[in-house]
């Protein structure tokens, strides 16, 4: 074996996943062999019978793809500050600046055009894409991937009105941020740095492209934010938390274990362990389902309600006359 691809294109010496039944019937392609569920009816091509087909692909897949780590060295146009720490097993592309006092892991590799600023340490076997920028002070764990241009510990959006001027005045930031190991930053995502305190993002933590995640949030272990989701302030995740894209959640707001927040949702209480919510504001989402059916009655409600009022105002006109006719 020495690969995997799709059912389209997988051939000899290649595995295929496979994730329907009729899939596997309607299979043409030659691959060596096929990564199926367990509950799979029985074919006489060769399997791999998995209850998690795409979690077995997976680190099938990443199997196949991983490479020793082979270290590039520091570039000639890289710049080092004073008294750091850098393995000679690292690698370290042109253009890099590294400030004062930073500690890298071992096989670290910080790509072209990475900026990390003074007191920062990162953990073994980490990587970041061209063009990250790591503000002072911060902590980044173990096999961590950045991805380009994001921005990690700038200052949060912090300001006080002077009510006497209604000038904003800025509220110094003077926290870090501390991202544990194996978490994973889309490119162009931002994580800003605390007031005071710690901005953290815990184990196992996966960010998508263009997530924003303001001053003093705690986002627990194994969390999923989709492209464009938005924290305010001293927002806290627990653990295996889902944010569907676009979903925002209002400053010093809890969201519970497993909580799930759909797509485009407004979240602006706390919620409880295993909460799943939609719309603006959030609520469940069973309730937001059973509204937006109500919604999309309403032009038929509306007629119908007109109706009804004209209906009333022709009977009111009656009455003084079924009145008269009574005496």
């Amino acid at each position: 074996m020495h690969g995997v691809a799709d059912l389209a294109t997988a051939g000899a010496g290649q595995l295929a996943f496979v994730a329907l039944a009729r899939q596997m019937a309607a299979a043409t392609c030659r691959a060596e062999a096929f990564i199926v569920p367990s509950c799979l009816i029985e074919t006489d091509r060769p399997v791999i019978r998995v209850a998690n087909p795409a979690l077995a692909l997976a680190v099938i897949h990443a199997a196949f793809l991983r490479k020793p780590f082979q270290a590039g060295g520091l570039h000639p146009t890289a710049h080092v500050g004073a008294d750091c720490r850098i393995p000679v097993a690292v690698t370290v592309a042109p253009g890099v600046v590294i400030g004062d006092r930073v500690t890298l892991g071992e096989r670290v590799t910080l790509m072209a055009g990475t900026v990390i600023g003074d007191d920062v340490s990162i953990g073994d076997d980490t990587v970041l894409h061209a063009n990250v920028t790591i503000y002072p002070d911060c902590r980044i764990g173990a096999r961590a991937i950045i991805h380009s241009g994001a921005v990690i510990g700038a200052d949060g959006f912090g300001y006080v009105t002077d009510t006497a001027t209604g000038r904003q005045v800025k509220r110094p930031h003077v926290g870090t941020v501390r991202i544990d190991d194996d978490v994973e930053i889309g490119a162009n995502t931002c994580v800003d740095r605390a007031t005071m305190g710690v901005t953290r993002i815990r184990q196992g933590t996966k960010l998508d492209n263009l997530v924003h995640v303001a001053h003093n949030n705690d986002l627990g272990e194994n969390c999923l934010l989709a492209g464009q989701c938005g924290l305010a302030g001293s927002v806290t995740l627990g653990n295996n938390v889902v944010m569907g894209g676009q979903a925002g959640v209002r400053d010093h707001v809890r969201l519970g274990d497993q909580a799930m927040v759909a797509a485009r949702a407004g979240v602006t209480a706390d919620l409880e362990r295993g909460s799943v919510v939609s719309g603006m504001p959030a609520i469940q989402h069973r309730q937001w389902l059973k509204a937006s059916i109500a919604f999309a009655e309403l032009p038929d409600l509306v007629r119908e309600i007109r109706r009804l009022k004209k209906r009333v105002a022709e009977l009111e006109g009656q009455l003084p006359r079924v009145g008269g006719e009574s005496k």
